[in-house]
């Protein structure tokens, strides 16, 4: 169903798709939007291994939730900040691409549980995690991608 990439020497292990995931913060969240038009937005995630999931949150309600709610497949890419070879100008970055269908997690205790892991990933210490969680919680969507095709790229930029 997922073609395979074109480049295939470019092509990097599924473990080092899991790294690139497991250590970035930001990614572009791609969806069908308003009238078929794709809508992609940044947002802070995490990749958690063990469950095969992205995890992020957002508003229950808005373009980002009403397109959720009207198709689940989705797109999610990241990128590290790369790295320059010595002599060269250009940076070699490794790219992750996501596939996958998005849900809305409601169940309380598991949205605490993801939204403490999502928020000590960000904050600059655990009691300013507690406090934002205990302050937004009621207003805040848990979604999680479950992945069902990942691919990652190694490019130079020259």
């Amino acid at each position: 169903m997922f073609r395979t990439m074109r480049r295939i020497k470019q092509a990097v292990s599924e473990e080092a798709c899991k790294k690139v995931l497991s250590e970035e913060k930001r990614g572009a969240f791609s969806i069908i939007g308003d009238g078929g038009y794709p809508y992609a937005l940044p947002i802070n995630f995490y990749y958690d291994e063990e469950d095969r999931r992205i995890y992020f949150h957002g508003a229950k309600e808005g373009h980002k939730a009403d397109a959720i709610r009207a198709c689940d497949k989705v797109c999610f890419t990241t990128w590290d900040t790369g790295f320059k070879k010595e002599g060269r100008w250009e940076y070699n970055v490794t790219s992750v691409i996501v596939f996958g269908r998005v849900r809305m997690i409601n169940e309380k205790d598991i949205v605490e549980e993801k939204l403490r892991t999502l928020a000590a990933k960000y904050y600059p210490s655990i009691e300013e995690a507690e406090e934002e969680i205990r302050h937004a919680i009621d207003r805040v969507q848990l979604y999680a991608i479950d992945i069902e095709h990942m691919s990652g790229k190694l490019v130079s930029e020259r």
